[in-house]
């Protein structure tokens, strides 16, 4: 087995459920998908972590139970994060006989570093999308799934972006081995793409990996915005309809623009929507973006201690209490949605 994970990030819609289910094809590779565990580290600022730590992971995202992951299989108490990943993520790629372990989750973007600082030998893939088409897709997804309905999620996605980058590229200059691959290439040349991550993690290339045929998808959450993954073929999508609003899509091509300057013309790759207008955004726009970016960033970073801390039972209460709203809201958008009879 592998001596350090490896880490499958990339921003919210932007290929990562797709990349996943193409690296579990390979008969040695075996990731969670969206395990997260290390974004629960306030379990663990107490030494040996809270004795309860598993059954509050698994409220927190399920974890445990879309891995089919029995409680007895994992010890109470562990001496720190970094233990209490390595038992879970190697006994769950124990079970294929994996030697490539790990996870992958588009939530690790702003936490690369820290990943790479816990697990000195880690491995990194990071997948790039045109940020502009991250941010329609996540506009189409908040359609029919509430997550992506929170307030700032485009504005996450898109200076999320930056954030990754700056990560991405301290990594490289410590010599953390990083292989980074385009949204648009894996779609478009899939056999090409997995035989360079084949090579990037020593492995031999596994035909299966170009195909969602007979994949495994059931830790993968249930929702139409997993549609695409949970079909039997990669398909390039058609042109769709413009859902980006004219301020955002403007806001999106001014920092387009601006990174392009600053990076140089390899990131982001350019957009094929850029206008005429050669505008980047003013030092009062970028100030004012990125507190707001860092305040929601605060704010998650604020829910993620109240759900290490609160007793459970309340957050069950909690979450019993919001789903019935969330249903009574939805009952009440789909009558508003249904035809007037004409009798």
């Amino acid at each position: 087995m592998r001596p350090g994970p490896l880490f499958v990030v990339g921003l919210w819609r932007s290929g990562t459920s797709l990349l996943y289910t193409l690296l579990n094809q390979h008969p040695q590779i075996a990731l969670m998908y969206e395990g997260e565990l290390a974004r629960l580290r306030p379990l663990f600022w107490i030494p040996g972590g809270k004795s309860d730590w598993p059954a509050r992971w698994d409220f927190w995202n399920g974890a445990l139970e879309r891995h089919q992951i029995a409680s007895g299989e994992i010890p109470a108490r562990v001496r720190n994060l970094a233990e209490a990943m390595r038992v879970v993520y190697q006994n769950y790629a124990q079970r294929k006989g994996a030697s490539v372990w790990g996870c992958k989750s588009p939530n690790y973007y702003g936490s690369v570093t820290p990943l790479a600082r816990i697990f000195p030998q880690a491995a990194f893939i990071v997948i790039w999308r045109d940020p502009a088409d991250a941010c329609r897709s996540i506009i189409r997804a908040a359609s029919h799934d509430t997550w992506f309905r929170k307030r700032g999620i485009p504005h996450r996605a898109l200076f999320g972006f930056e954030r990754m980058k700056e990560a991405c590229d301290q990594l490289v200059r410590q010599g953390v081995p990083v292989h980074q691959i385009q949204y648009e290439d894996l779609i478009r040349i899939p056999a090409e793409v997995m035989q360079g991550i084949c090579r990037f993690l020593n492995v031999p290339f596994d035909g299966r990996m170009t195909s969602l045929d007979e994949a495994d998808r059931s830790a993968i959450y249930e929702g139409e915005h997993h549609a695409a993954v949970k079909s039997e073929k990669i398909v390039i999508k058609k042109a769709r309809p413009e859902v980006l609003p004219p301020a955002q899509k403007a806001k999106i091509e001014r920092y387009m623009r601006f990174w392009s300057r600053k990076y140089g013309a390899t990131w982001p790759l350019p957009s094929h929507s850029q206008s005429s207008d050669q505008a980047t955004p003013g030092l009062f726009e970028r100030a004012k973006d990125r507190f707001a970016f860092r305040a929601m960033r605060a704010l998650d970073a604020a829910v993620i201690v109240i759900y290490c801390f609160v007793p459970l039972a309340l957050l069950r209460r909690y979450r019993a209490v919001k789903g019935q709203n969330q249903s009574s809201s939805v009952g009440r958008e789909a009558r508003s949605a249904e035809p007037i009879s004409a009798e």
